[in-house]
């Protein structure tokens, strides 16, 4: 099994929308890390999983969406409680939107919103 990860980091915002959410009610700040994780038994005519330049291209137009953003006002955070487990399962929606990968047969989507704190998303391609 082969496996490619990419990086990025980012600032966003957001604030809980379940009850008695105690001061993550309250509009905060995230130093959210989020690494991309393809995997697949086999590579492409270039000996590449997935090209890490697409890889780049696609967190580049994501960090833009979401850097310094309130996830609460996003569209695919409507009427849905922003927490770090949705964000992750919703990065990677994104991040299949923007790249349509051939080779791999899953993506993992870990997303940390502080040192200590992580959730992640995995699905099959």
């Amino acid at each position: 099994m082969y496996e490619l990860s990419v990086s990025r980091d980012f600032v966003a915002q957001h604030f809980l929308t379940v009850p008695d959410p105690g001061p993550e009610g309250e509009v905060h700040s995230h130093h959210f890390e989020v690494a991309v994780r393809f995997a697949g038994p086999e590579l492409g005519e270039y000996g590449y999983l997935v090209d890490i330049d697409a890889v780049d291209e696609a967190l580049d137009a994501l960090e833009a969406r979401y850097r310094d953003a309130l996830l609460n006002d996003l569209p695919e955070f409507a009427d849905a409680n922003p927490s770090v487990e949705r964000f992750a399962r919703e990065f990677g929606d994104r991040l299949l939107a923007e790249l349509d990968p051939e080779t791999p047969d899953r993506l993992a989507v870990r997303m940390w919103e502080d040192d200590a704190a992580w959730a992640s998303h995995e699905r099959s391609l």
